[in-house]
């Protein structure tokens, strides 16, 4: 067991001679540290008591014996670090497992034709062979050309089959993102709102993707993002729109002034349906 964070600065606070309610103060460590006549507790009236640390020395040699924490300080910085290195958790614990690290940051890009960018100011172009994407690490220094356009896919199967759906965006300059795996949407987003390039929403058309183009990219990116509405979507709605997709979600009401999304919204409820995006791989908006 680690010594979590919030429990390590409120031993800090012990450790300048400050005495804290023991109700601020439950946890296992707490008593252990009882336990160990480490920690001790003083009356303070009928019913309450504080805590203190009658011996600091004392405190550190258990910390250290404990926990192998050398420093308190060093050891509430490290943790605090949004960008935590397992180096860095050695450094302070001697364990690089002390705490749960994010190993892989960033996220998957993909493009049909080569997309001109820089990365960390040097020229590299996004072209990945067909059958593989690309994974952007070091997406702080990634900056694709300001007539690029980002297109944010929903779905997997069209991200991998990206080249099939050329046919959709013969007026713009895409880079495609993936919000997938689970947990790259966060540094997908930090990553746009420094970029000046606009955003283009591909996902599903029910209210389940209208939400996650209204939670996770609209509210953050404003007016740079946009809901995709592709040619003849009112046509493949009736004739391949799902029933369920309309009956068994719920619409998110806040921030629906996008004209594009309104409409979607007006031709959901008139046809009762929800469309899958994976209808267009079969090319038929052509």
């Amino acid at each position: 067991m680690s010594l979590p964070l919030a429990i390590a600065e409120k031993l800090q606070l012990l450790t300048g001679g400050e005495q804290l309610p023991a109700s601020r103060l439950k946890h296992p460590v707490i008593e252990e540290m009882l336990r160990d006549e480490v920690l001790q507790s003083r009356l303070a009236g009928r019913t309450k008591s504080t805590l203190y640390l009658p011996d600091t020395t004392a405190f550190a040699n258990w910390l250290y014996n404990r926990y192998n924490i050398r420093d308190l300080e060093l050891y509430i910085r490290t943790l605090q670090d949004e960008e935590l290195t397992r180096g860095q958790l050695v450094q302070a614990t001697g364990d690089s497992k002390a705490a749960v690290i994010r190993t892989f940051k960033g996220f998957l890009i993909n493009s049909y034709m080569p997309v001109h960018c820089t990365l960390g100011g040097e020229p590299y172009i996004v072209q990945p062979v067909p059958g593989t994407f690309s994974f952007m690490y070091d997406y702080e220094r990634f900056v694709p050309s300001a007539d690029v356009t980002i297109v944010g896919i929903e779905n997997a199967e069209n991200f991998r089959h990206i080249a099939a759906l050329r046919y959709l965006f013969d007026d713009i300059k895409p880079l495609f993102v993936c919000r997938y795996p689970q947990g790259q949407s966060r540094d997908m987003i930090k990553w746009l709102l420094a970029i000046p390039n606009p955003y283009l929403h591909f996902g599903d058309y029910d209210f389940a993707g209208i939400n996650i183009y209204q939670q996770e990219f609209r509210r953050h990116l404003q007016g740079r993002a946009t809901f995709f509405i592709p040619p003849r979507i009112e046509v493949l709605l009736e004739k391949y729109g799902n029933p369920a997709l309309y009956d068994r979600q719920q619409l998110n009401e806040a921030h629906l002034e996008e004209e594009a999304v309104q409409y979607l919204i007006t031709l959901l409820h008139r046809h009762k349906k929800g469309l899958e995006q994976e209808v267009f791989l079969r090319g038929e908006t052509m």
